[in-house]
């Protein structure tokens, strides 16, 4: 519907109400006394109503131009509302910025990053999903994501859509309990044929992250058809645990025994002349809208990148 009204004409009106002067009010509107009258004679003439009183000296308004005031100072509010709250969002001093990973950077790499985040940026929201690399990416696809960090391969059919930028390179240690044997090997070094004959606690075949690891482990020539698989878990932390309980070795990336190393409940052993590692990626939709809050974070990304 068209309004009977102008943005403008309501703050004459509240002007006038406040002054009680026609002259006055158009004054601290700097506007000339003729337009600032013929304004409101428009308006009265589209709601077919008066809103002012003018037969005495003082201007007063009429019974509905109070409750036109109460109505027109709720508008000018929301007005006035809506532009800070705009230029906040453009100036990065408030904002929503919904943050995508995939389960195992999500688990232990990304809470660093929005702890960090969140204090030198208190007024930004942080939404966080993590689920696999495929189920994210498809939401980066679909905009109810921002930004994602992931470890997993990416799907063929998306990565022609999506912006997808190197991040840090993720080490798979191999991880045994302190009391094997192999931790008295000099340097604590194995070599390949040794894999072979160690006890493998792995997470579930069906997992997208025991995949990856595979796929990973094959890729450097590693058989891991030959390992001896004696336990399936269905996590990480699980897997851990049994690993420092002495009843096995497992394959974990670096980012998620950083608490084990420093309390020194675990061995990590090297493979001689192997290192596994994987490239964690930064994932964006090219077409999506970029807010300073978006910005603000993949700076801090980038920093993070920088210092590895």
């Amino acid at each position: 519907m068209n309004l009977p009204f102008t943005l403008q004409q309501l703050r004459i009106v509240k002007a006038i109400a406040s002054e009680r002067s026609f002259k006055k009010a158009a004054e601290i509107l700097y506007l000339s006394q003729p337009s600032l009258s013929k304004q409101i004679k428009r308006l009265e003439t589209q709601l077919g109503v008066l809103l002012f009183d003018r037969t005495n000296r003082k201007v007063t308004l009429t019974d509905v131009g109070v409750v036109f005031l109460q109505y027109t100072e709720r508008v000018l509010a929301l007005c006035e509302e809506t532009c800070r709250t705009v230029n906040d969002l453009k100036n990065g001093e408030r904002g929503t910025l919904t943050v995508g990973a995939s389960q195992t950077i999500g688990t232990y790499l990304l809470p660093q990053v929005l702890a960090l985040f969140a204090k030198n940026y208190p007024q930004i929201t942080l939404r966080v999903q993590v689920d696999s690399t495929r189920k994210i990416a498809k939401m980066i696809l679909d905009q109810s994501i921002d930004i994602a960090v992931v470890g997993g391969n990416i799907p063929d059919d998306l990565q022609t859509k999506l912006e997808i930028e190197s991040f840090v390179e993720d080490e798979l240690c191999l991880i045994i309990p302190k009391s094997h044997p192999f931790t008295n090997k000099e340097h604590k070094v194995i070599n390949k044929e040794d894999l072979y004959h160690l006890n493998f606690i792995t997470l579930n075949s069906n997992s997208t992250i025991r995949k990856s690891i595979d796929n990973i482990l094959i890729q450097n020539n590693i058989e891991t058809k030959q390992f001896n698989i004696i336990m399936q878990l269905n996590s990480i932390e699980a897997i851990k645990t049994a690993v420092s309980l002495g009843l096995g070795a497992a394959f974990v990336s670096s980012s998620a025994i950083e608490k084990e190393t420093k309390l020194k409940t675990l061995e990590i052993i090297t493979i001689e002349n192997i290192k596994i590692t994987r490239t964690l990626s930064i994932i964006t939709n090219p077409n999506c809208y970029r807010s300073k809050a978006f910005e603000f974070f993949y700076n801090e990304l980038t920093f993070l990148k920088n210092s590895k």
